[in-house]
């Protein structure tokens, strides 16, 4: 069994100072793979002062230093892919599709940083003013273990685009993850202290680095109840902060939908990531007058969604992260009837012939309120809730009435229709008929959903500050 006791400081691994550990294991088999060493305060306090020291070099970089850098960065990164997307089978127990992208996509986003740096203007001029942006200061990152490889790229990506030094606490949760990426990394040999990361809990590790005086700028991807914390801290001395946070997004299927491709849209929109994703549609709005037939083909298409763990060919629904995420999820499928919801498929329990391993039935709920706590409340696993509406508006208030606003879905026959309700929905990114993801497109929520945005130029600018010349 492995022990992972490292941080990555200053360019080189360094033990890690605190004593306190905790176990990982394999969700599919809930075996325990390794055990994890977690920073303190003392962890910290290194990592920031590696990242000061180098921040004025780093800040003073020539675009093409930089740029060249985040070629570095893919480069070592691409080239372990098969060591990455191996790790993260283990550790995270996602199916082969999404674990092979997530590996795929983490050296691919040092490249999409590296195009919009060199179309960036950096210097612009306002009337008799010259406006230069700057790098914010010395930057931390804190990310979740649903995605760990592309977090931790895509916020080291911005950094070093911005001219910025950064210290990443990722999950604990994602530490194997972590270790073979940190290991990638290495190989670009960047000059020492631009990035650091530290294993160890939002709760100290985390929450020290937010309040750091010599940390300028937090990025966070995770709980909107977390991020409440993070911004509460943060504004104590005045922090830049990016939070990306959570999400309940509405499926709004027009009359005019092919129902068939509707739902197999729908459950591809809804099981991201086992439905372990803050973009995942959850909430399914079906005109009135078709809701019996949409259901019918929704039950139906659950054939296509088979649940099992990630080394399997067959899955498409791999095993939640831990057991007190697969407990979280059980308690919102039993919620659901005392609420009045109906299950129409799925419910409490593993899927048959799944006797270990932290694997849940995918549960579609109808006869649901929009003011049902199912309804309301990001659960954060394959469950999917199927209201009815009556008419546009009404179906666009539905999707309205939440206190997320990351990720909509429309689908119909009709694009101008389809734009035309996409721009009265209130959230970050709508996707129109299952488009792919724009990797320069701005990302981020309204309302509880987040501050601010990440990639291309809005994630570059995040890192930012603008200062005018006069004279």
């Amino acid at each position: 069994m492995r022990t992972i006791n490292q941080n990555y400081i200053d360019g080189r691994f360094v033990p890690v100072q605190g004593t306190d550990l905790r176990p990982l294991f394999n969700p599919a088999t809930e075996e325990q793979i390794a055990t994890v060493h977690l920073s303190n305060a003392a962890d910290v306090d290194a990592a920031v002062r590696a990242a000061v020291a180098a921040y004025a070099e780093i800040s003073t970089m020539s675009n093409s230093k930089r740029v060249a850098m985040l070629h570095r960065l893919s480069d070592v990164v691409s080239r372990r892919s098969a060591d990455l997307a191996e790790a993260m089978s283990e550790e995270y127990g996602a199916p082969a599709p999404f674990v092979e992208a997530s590996a795929s996509r983490a050296g691919q986003v040092f490249l999409d940083m590296a195009q919009t740096v060199e179309a960036y203007p950096w210097q612009r001029q306002i009337g008799s003013a010259l406006v230069e942006m700057r790098p914010v200061g010395v930057a931390a990152a804190v990310t979740p273990w649903n995605s760990n490889l592309g977090f931790i790229c895509s916020k080291l990506a911005t950094a070093i685009a911005a001219g910025t030094s950064i210290v990443i606490k990722p999950s604990e949760m994602s530490a194997w993850q972590t270790q073979v990426l940190a290991e990638a990394l290495d190989e670009a040999e960047l000059p020492n202290g631009v990035y650091n990361i530290i294993n160890g809990t939002g709760a100290l590790a985390g929450d020290a680095l937010t309040r750091h005086r010599d940390i300028a700028k937090i990025t966070f991807t995770g709980s909107t109840a977390t991020g409440r914390a993070i911004l509460r801290a943060a504004s104590e001395t005045m922090k830049r902060v990016t939070l990306e946070l959570g999400g309940k997004g509405a499926q709004i299927v027009l009359d005019d939908a092919d129902l068939d491709a509707a739902a197999a849209q729908v459950l591809a929109n809804g099981f991201i990531n086992s439905g372990q994703a803050c973009i995942a549609g959850t909430r399914i709005l079906v005109p009135e007058h078709k809701l019996t037939t949409m259901q019918e083909r929704l039950v139906a298409g659950l054939a296509n969604w088979p649940v099992g763990p990630g080394n399997d060919p067959a899955s498409r629904i791999g095993p939640m992260v831990s057991a007190k995420q697969w407990e979280r999820v059980q308690s919102y499928i039993a919620l659901g009837p005392q609420e009045g919801a109906r299950i129409l498929a799925g419910g409490e329990g593993r899927p048959d012939g799944l006797n270990s391993g932290w694997f849940v039935k995918p549960t579609l709920f109808g006869e649901v309120d929009n003011s049902m706590r199912i309804a309301r409340e990001e659960i954060f696993g394959p469950v999917l809730c199927v209201l009815p509406y009556r008419g546009e508006d009404d179906a666009i208030s539905i999707a309205n009435d939440t206190d997320y606003g990351l990720q909509n879905y429309v689908i119909g026959t009709d694009p101008e229709r389809c734009r035309r309700i996409a721009s009265q929905l209130q959230s970050g990114r709508v996707v129109i008929n299952g488009a792919k993801h724009e990797p320069h497109a701005p990302f981020g929520g309204f309302k509880q959903s987040g501050i601010g945005r990440q990639y291309g130029s809005f994630g570059l600018e995040a890192f930012l500050e603008p200062r005018s010349v006069l004279g």
